[in-house]
């Protein structure tokens, strides 16, 4: 276990962490689902920028891309890369090969730029909304930590790797499916106990859980459907299109 959360904390933040001895699939199935938990000092991060902020009275969006910035530094903005990478891909062209080495080409086109700066906005701007909310500065915090939980999809039974090398045929289809159910059921009952604690309707969790799920998911099974699988940039582009989809609902 300690190996797993090794590599969780080392794969999804830029902490400085001891490397795990020793990585096999076993392993990095465990870190997928330990993700929530290891990102927390970036949930941390979010929530006490979006406090602080708040109390010193500053502006709700200046705040909130700061946060946003804050947490790309966080993760050295390597889902945001996937993000871009992602979106290049899926408009490069219909040929699975093609579009798998414009992604690993590593450089920003039109359509990865388009997808940074609209996927980016939602955030910034759910935020500024959530920020004003009751506990809201909790909540932006909470979700930067169950977003990460869009790993368990991304890494279920069932999901292949696109490729035959690469970051994902460590992780593709380490998670048993059963399982993330389950942790989908416990980051909705999470939402769900949050955000009735900080008094917002307890019904909100299951919509803002259902969002990000959903979004998640449908992204998941174009970039199989697409691709032929998944790659290290897929689940950057999951994290943060589910962070996006979680905001959004918040509001």
């Amino acid at each position: 276990m300690i190996n797993s959360w090794r590599l969780a904390v080392g794969t999804l933040t830029a902490l400085r962490w001891r490397p795990p001895t020793a990585v096999d699939r076993d392993v990095a199935g465990r870190a997928m689902l330990l993700a929530p938990l290891a990102v927390a000092p970036l949930g941390l991060l979010v929530g006490l920028v979006c406090w602080g902020g708040r109390e010193l009275e500053l502006a709700p969006w200046a705040v909130a891309f700061v946060a946003v910035g804050a947490l790309a530094l966080g993760s050295r903005a390597l889902h945001l890369d996937g993000l871009s990478d992602v979106a290049d891909g899926l408009t490069a062209s219909y040929d699975r090969d093609r579009s798998l080495e414009v992604m690993k080409g590593g450089t920003a086109g039109p359509a990865g730029a388009a997808a940074l700066v609209l996927v980016l906005g939602i955030q910034a701007a759910s935020l500024a909304a959530v920020i004003s909310a009751p506990r809201g500065p909790v909540v932006a915090g909470l979700l930067v930590c169950c977003s990460r939980a869009i790993l368990s999809v991304t890494c279920a039974r069932g999901v292949p790797a696109a490729r035959l090398d690469g970051l994902a045929v460590t992780y593709a289809g380490t998670v048993p499916r059963t399982t993330t159910l389950l942790t989908w059921l416990v980051v909705a009952l999470l939402c769900c106990g949050v955000l009735d604690w900080a008094g917002w309707p307890w019904w909100h969790g299951i919509v803002v859980a259902g969002a990000g799920l959903a979004v998640g998911a449908a992204l998941t099974y174009r970039c199989v459907r697409r691709f032929g699988g998944v790659t290290g940039d897929v689940f950057g582009a999951a994290i943060e299109v589910t962070l996006a989809a979680m905001l959004f609902a918040a509001t």
